[in-house]
């Protein structure tokens, strides 16, 4: 059981709804500064994507998809989300990594997963 999970069953609603609203919160943070964001400022992932085979086609969602790292990425690991455009592969070789770094960045990717599923569609 998590430190932040209820011990009891009848509280498993309530902390469902928390998990709910930080969900929504975090998506409106996201989409504001989505809204605000400096198109000429693209970062690592944004080129990664238009360079890709489906990001020339797609270029909001590829500004969309820098505009949820820069809120749930750290700056390091941008470059390295980056990677997994050209090589998709190296994707699954950090989520069945043994190593606990791969592990942590893991959870967070999959976290901006999630926010991007949410945000952009």
């Amino acid at each position: 059981m998590r430190n932040n999970e209820p011990k009891k069953t009848g509280d498993q609603n309530i902390y469902r709804m928390r998990h709910t609203v930080k969900n929504i919160v975090s998506s409106v943070l996201i989409l504001g500064s989505i809204a605000f964001a400096a198109p000429a400022s693209a970062g690592a992932i944004d080129r990664a994507c238009r360079q890709s085979d489906r990001g020339a086609s797609a270029p909001q969602l590829c500004g969309c998809l820098q505009a949820v790292a820069n809120t749930t990425l750290k700056r390091s690991e941008h470059r390295r989300v980056a990677k997994f455009f050209k090589d998709p592969h190296m994707a699954q070789e950090v989520r069945q990594s043994n190593r606990r770094p791969d592990a942590d960045f893991w959870l967070r990717y999959r976290s901006f997963g999630e926010q991007v599923r949410q945000v952009c569609g």
